[in-house]
């Protein structure tokens, strides 16, 4: 009977080890925790462009993006393959100043910049996961 469990017990931890040893891969967009100016240094760093979600607190099309279009695995896949991702409140202290730069006038603005922060192309409004690979495909095939 003791080696039933014996038996039992080493299936389990070989089976609970192996899952360990799987890399955990988020899903979605995983978007930068630092500053506007880090972001560029860090664009310029890996050779990348900038994808910018200007978004607003109360804006649904914005919270809408959030939860369906940025957690899309292709989505993820794409941007985090080739752009350095920002989240901007424009209404918060620096978002201020940040959107004003580029003209933001409505939520959620999405806009794709090189390192130097020159904005290469821009678009307004949720967009579904395919129009938004498409979107950043405007700049990286």
């Amino acid at each position: 009977m003791k080696s039933k469990y014996v038996l039992i017990l080493f299936f389990l931890a070989c089976t609970l080890s192996s899952y360990s040893d799987t890399p955990y891969k988020k899903k979605g967009i995983s978007f930068f925790k630092g500053s506007w100016e880090e972001a560029l240094i860090k664009a310029k760093e890996e050779n990348k462009y900038v994808f910018v979600d200007f978004y607003a607190t109360w804006c649904a099309p914005c919270k809408q993006l959030k939860r369906t279009s940025f957690k899309d695995r292709k989505v993820g896949d794409y941007y985090n393959k080739n752009f350095i991702n920002v989240s901007i409140d424009a209404e918060s202290r620096e978002g201020i100043k940040i959107a004003r730069r580029y003209g933001v006038s409505s939520y959620p603005t999405l806009i794709i910049t090189d390192y130097n922060g020159k904005k290469r192309t821009k678009t307004t409004g949720f967009k579904k996961p395919h129009i938004l690979i498409n979107f950043g495909r405007r700049i990286v095939p």
